[in-house]
């Protein structure tokens, strides 16, 4: 078997969108699961859609993600080059060849007079017209005009374009990896323009020249592609070369299960109603790991296997349990609340050491210089599993690093009590006597207050973490405590005591 090689081929015409984000991952995981090569190449050849800046979008997206590509424009290769723009006069050179073997044909029609064919065609009351074999013997090309006509057009430099003659009465069938064998009657397929009018080609024919040049055995790619398959099949069979391998992938839809679109949506924190961002950018400036995001577009359309429930999954995770086969054909339904679970997840499985270097330029910014590295490590490690974006951290955590300066207004009228200041007097009083600071001592030592007053443990708890922390949410009590140290937590009660009273006043 040759070996296995895949490309992500989009067109820089605006935006990453988050399918295509997906198509490039699981051509990657495909690819790296049979030792294979991964390829980008950019299919920049519709000049008139062409965006400045959305070519390196494209790429750094890919390299934020994770998904190097062996081959491609910024390292290079043994197929290149490896922008369509660069390697039109291939183009050219397969497109006179379908010429002289009488599958294509010169089209001089001018856009009137396309347009003087449909109005006929609707007026007559008949659907739409393909420029097919029902309507090109009407049309002004080569099969209509003797040679000298084409000669005479073509030295006058004539605008032209040129068409894949489609075959009637044929079917074209597909053994998709994906949707199994497909069908596609030649009724339904139009005669493609090849070679545009600027001379450059169109996606369909670039797209087969390219991918049996560069070698390509697998092609990974959306939904909205599978109705170009009869053409493609057909070029292949001109050109008397092996199609590769064929995969569809199923369609993202908002949570509404419409089409994603970019209309309305200027943020993920401002969306509209059922929608959410198709745009990878959006989510790279909202902080999402790269980790994360991969991890959950992987499973728009994959699952590891029935009865397996497994959600987290690492990039070497994915590459080693990633096949075709279980990619599903339904559309997958892209929930954010979901995203921002598996984000969670993903960055309290990081490595303490490596959440820290992330986190110190936040505190640089708050002027905040942790005592030490060991400290703040200890923190980090406290608060990784409650947050759900790295940039979190300073708003969860300043008061590890300064003391309170307001007391959130909510716990104060809900947990402040009249016996509070007493409750926590006596809680100082318990962990001053401790001979160790630490978890066990502070347990026993609130529970002692608790069973002399007859009251709850939660009537003591809530009030020592709001004077502590000034807020009434947080990690576990005891663990906060013990990181504050005890000279800072008395500290932070005493004031505490003292300050929140007249809140409440």
């Amino acid at each position: 078997m040759a070996k296995i090689r895949t490309r992500f081929a989009p067109s820089p015409t605006g935006f990453v969108h988050i399918g295509g984000l997906r198509t490039a991952l699981y051509n990657y995981l495909f690819a790296k699961r049979h030792a294979g090569t991964f390829i980008l190449r950019i299919e920049d050849t519709d000049r008139t859609r062409f965006v400045e800046g959305a070519t390196e979008n494209l790429i750094h997206a890919l390299e934020w993600a994770g998904l190097d590509p062996d081959e491609g424009p910024s390292n290079g290769g043994d197929y290149g080059p490896y922008f369509q723009s660069q390697r039109t006069e291939l183009y050219i050179k397969y497109a006179r060849e379908l010429l002289d073997k009488g599958f294509a044909y010169y089209a001089f029609d001018t856009p009137e007079e396309i347009d003087a064919m449909r109005e006929k065609a609707r007026r007559a009351g008949d659907p739409p017209p393909k420029y097919d074999f029902n309507v090109r013997m009407n049309m002004r090309n080569s099969l209509t005009l003797s040679e000298t006509q084409v000669r005479e057009l073509l030295d006058n430099d004539t605008p032209f374009v040129i068409r894949l003659k489609i075959p009637e009465n044929r079917t074209f069938q597909v053994d998709d990896k994906i949707r199994g064998k497909v069908s596609f009657s030649s009724a339904q397929v139009d005669d493609q323009v090849l070679i545009k009018s600027d001379g450059y080609p169109t996606y369909h024919l670039a797209n087969i020249v390219d991918d049996h040049l560069m070698d390509i055995t697998h092609v990974i790619r959306g939904e909205e592609w599978l109705s170009s398959v009869p053409k493609h099949l057909y070029l292949y069979e001109c050109f008397g070369w092996q199609p590769p391998v064929m995969a569809h992938l199923p369609l993202i839809f908002n949570p509404d299960k419409s089409k994603m679109s970019k209309r309305d949506i200027t943020s993920l924190d401002d969306m509209p109603a059922g929608k959410v961002d198709p745009d990878v950018a959006s989510y790279i400036k909202k902080g999402y790991e790269p980790e994360a995001l991969i991890n959950y577009i992987a499973l728009l359309g994959w699952n590891p296997g029935d009865g397996d429930e497994r959600q987290i999954f690492s990039i070497t995770d994915l590459k080693k349990e990633f096949s075709l086969e279980r990619v599903n054909k339904a559309a997958a339904i892209f929930d954010l609340k979901k995203l921002d679970w598996i984000n969670a997840q993903h960055i309290s499985l990081k490595d303490t050491n490596e959440l820290a270097t992330e986190i110190k330029p936040q505190l640089a910014e708050k002027g905040i210089v942790p005592e030490s590295d060991d400290y703040l490590l200890k923190v980090v490690e406290l608060l990784k599993t409650r947050m759900q974006f790295i940039d979190q951290f300073v708003s969860m955590g300043e008061y590890f690093f300064r003391d309170p300066e307001q007391y959130d207004p909510v716990p104060v009228k809900k947990r402040w009590k009249d016996d509070s200041v007493k409750l926590i007097l006596e809680f100082i009083a318990e962990i001053s006597k401790l001979e160790v600071f630490d978890k066990v001592g502070m347990e026993q030592a609130l529970n002692s207050v608790a069973e002399r007053n007859g009251a709850g443990v939660g009537r003591i708890i809530h009030p020592i973490r709001l004077a502590v922390s000034g807020t009434g949410v947080g990690p576990g009590l005891y663990d906060m405590l013990k990181i504050l140290g005890r000279e800072t937590v008395i500290k932070r009660l005493k004031k505490g005591i003292e300050d929140i009273p007249k809140l409440k006043q």
